[in-house]
């Protein structure tokens, strides 16, 4: 046992990772009388993402030291997953959040969900709320629905809403993960006239990678042509996609160093990075 780990505040001096994800394909197969609509996914994390830090506070508030340009706090995911762990179990006790943003917004890579996954998890051990993770992933659904698939942890098959899961192990993959420099919200997505919502519907058992395209592609691409201007200078690579609702758009390779060529051979002013896709978020024995 190190130092760290023997001293009783050892829980609170840690980094929280909040990975990415990226949906290896996203067809909208059916909509709900409530408006919400019914898709099937794969989410894979990445091993790229946010940071959260978590300080203790000797009052009751919840303050975030961090605040993003043009969200204001109370918006902020973070803060509101602490305040719906709070209201579910009844803590009074106060908390700062101090978040390292990396994950754009607007950028279909689930930054937002990710981070308030983490917060419900660590406040769920630094508050020693004792909750499972159906519980937190109840939580999580009400603040957005990629929350769930963090909390869940583990790369999957997604159905409903996205919140129905049967987990998958794709096969080892770098990606070069290229960001547009237009932030896409996903209502305007969801609600454009023209989005396909009848994709006939598979089995989880026979989904297949490579399967499969993203719904949501066409109607980003026709509203930001900045995003389709980076899928078509990805497609010299292979089978590029958007995640999400977008803006963020990514290839496939099968080693950090093909990624790093790719990469390294863009055009001047493009930004992206490379990660490796990973099967369990890093959280997920907690």
């Amino acid at each position: 046992m190190s130092d760290l780990d023997a001293s009783p505040d050892a829980p609170w001096q840690r980094d929280w990772p909040a990975p990415a994800k990226i949906n290896l394909f996203l067809h909208v197969i059916g909509r709900r009388a409530d408006g919400y609509h019914l898709l099937q996914t794969v989410f894979r994390f990445l091993d790229y993402g946010d940071i959260l830090r978590c300080e203790p506070r000797h009052d009751e508030r919840i303050v975030l030291a961090t605040a993003l340009p043009g969200v204001a706090a109370e918006s902020n995911l973070v803060v509101r997953a602490a305040e719906a762990l709070r209201r579910a179990t009844g803590v009074t006790t106060g908390v700062t959040l101090h978040l390292d943003k990396r994950l754009p917004l607007g950028g279909g890579l689930g930054g937002g969900s990710s981070d308030a996954a983490t917060t419900l998890i660590a406040l769920n051990q630094l508050w020693h709320t004792g909750l499972d993770v159906q519980q937190l992933q109840q939580i999580g659904l009400a603040l957005g629905a990629d929350v769930p698939i963090f909390i869940h942890g583990h790369a999957a098959f997604a159905e409903g809403v996205g919140e129905r899961f049967t987990d998958v192990v794709p096969p080892p993959a770098w990606y070069l993960v290229l960001i547009p420099p237009v932030s896409v919200p996903t209502a305007t997505i969801f609600t454009a006239p023209g989005l396909c919502r009848d994709t006939p519907p598979i089995a989880a058992a026979d989904w297949q990678p490579g399967f499969g395209h993203n719904d949501l592609e066409a109607v980003a691409c026709a509203l930001y042509p900045e995003v389709a201007a980076h899928l078509d200078c990805l497609r010299r690579w292979g089978d590029a996609r958007m995640s999400g609702s977008g803006a963020c758009c990514f290839v496939e390779f099968g080693s950090a160093a093909a990624a790093s060529a790719a990469q390294a051979a863009l055009p001047a002013g493009m930004q992206g990075f490379i990660a490796r896709g990973i099967d369990r978020h890093p959280l997920a024995r907690i």
